[in-house]
């Protein structure tokens, strides 16, 4: 056996609003049968677009550069490098990078996703 391993340069990114994103632990990357993971990265300034929400799982995003700040259901807190967040399922969220530098951030899901199960809010923003 193999140890099943990948490295983030290995996997195409999907230009999508807002972010680059990787899928690392999904079909045709590394298979899980009970979970799914991505790295995306948002350049500064940039807003992960549209808000979205997982009607089937939850979400645990793990900000390992970068700074900025998140919605989950109209609240806002910081983020920063370091910084870990649950999006508990159904919860509408977004991510803004408020910083000078590349924000980079993995996303766990649970049980496994795809862009497919996203519900998608193109009218919600942060509050001013």
């Amino acid at each position: 056996m193999s140890v099943p391993a990948l490295h983030e340069d290995d996997v195409h990114p999907l230009g999508l609003p807002g972010r680059q994103l990787r899928w690392l632990v999904a079909p045709g990357a590394l298979e899980a049968e009970h979970c799914s993971t991505c790295v995306i990265r948002i350049a500064a300034g940039d807003k992960v677009r549209p808000a979205h929400s997982h009607p089937n799982g939850e979400e645990v995003i793990y900000v390992i550069q970068g700074t900025g700040r998140v919605m989950v259901e109209g609240e806002v807190a910081g983020v920063k490098a370091g910084s870990t967040v649950l999006f508990p399922r159904g919860a509408v969220h977004m991510l803004h990078n408020t910083g000078s530098e590349e924000m980079r951030v993995v996303c766990f899901f649970a049980p496994a996703t795809s862009l497919e199960n996203y519900n998608m809010y193109e009218g919600v923003d942060f509050p001013d």
